[in-house]
């Protein structure tokens, strides 16, 4: 009986060996498998240290929530333009007079009409446009026409410049008060609006123009 015993015992012991071993492989094919199908890990993007655009608040008043849209758009200007030559800065790829140099030297003559003359009463011959003689002066496109030699950084200084001084212009007002030099009433709040727009507008210029030139892509 003994060696019957041990023989059955033997048996007994290998096909449990063989069950363990190819429950190990299944559960390592199904670790495998779950693997194969999770998601990736997201990829940790750095921050381009370059990047230093202020965000507009998230719980601000009106006229502090306009004024940060329209700063992080002003400074997205400058982000779009930082790394490009002068000889790249003037370059119009689609076609027309539109430049990088060309859309900051425009968005600062239009700060100044907006601001100075439109919310400052600031007479026209007092404004101090830098680039054209103003709207509707007869001299339209005179800031896309570039002279040889035209400097990317005099354009972004003059722009940091113009966006200063209408900074200073609307410190104090609110978005009911009546815009004192328009040719038409209306009001601080519509022109800060339209300057969002105007500068987001000339922003998918530049977004455009700077991919045509370099190959540039984001935001």
């Amino acid at each position: 009986m003994t060696p019957t015993h041990r023989a059955d015992g033997a048996a007994a012991d290998g096909a449990t060996s063989a069950d363990d071993g190819a429950f190990d492989d299944f559960m390592d094919r199904m670790a495998a498998e779950q693997a194969a199908a999770a998601p990736p890990e997201p990829e940790t993007v750095e921050e381009d240290p370059r990047d230093d655009r202020p965000d507009p608040p998230l719980l601000g008043g009106e006229m502090e929530t306009l004024g940060g849209f329209l700063d992080f758009l002003r400074a997205t200007v400058h982000h779009k333009c930082a790394g490009l030559t002068d000889e790249q800065a003037a370059e119009s790829p689609l076609g027309s007079l539109t430049s990088p140099i060309g859309l900051v030297r425009h968005l600062a003559d239009v700060e100044r009409y907006w601001f100075g003359a439109v919310i400052g009463a600031v007479p026209s011959e007092e404004v101090g446009y830098r680039w054209s003689a103003g709207p509707g002066a007869g001299e339209d496109g005179a800031e896309f026409r570039l002279e040889r030699g035209a400097s990317l950084d005099a354009a972004l200084e003059d722009y940091a410049a113009a966006c200063a001084s209408s900074r200073a212009i609307l410190a104090g007002r609110e978005g009911d008060d009546e815009a004192r030099g328009a040719r038409e009433r209306r009001s601080v709040r519509w022109v800060l609006i339209h300057m969002v727009e105007e500068t987001g507008r000339h922003l998918g210029h530049l977004d455009a123009v700077t991919e045509l030139i370099d190959g540039r892509t984001g935001e």
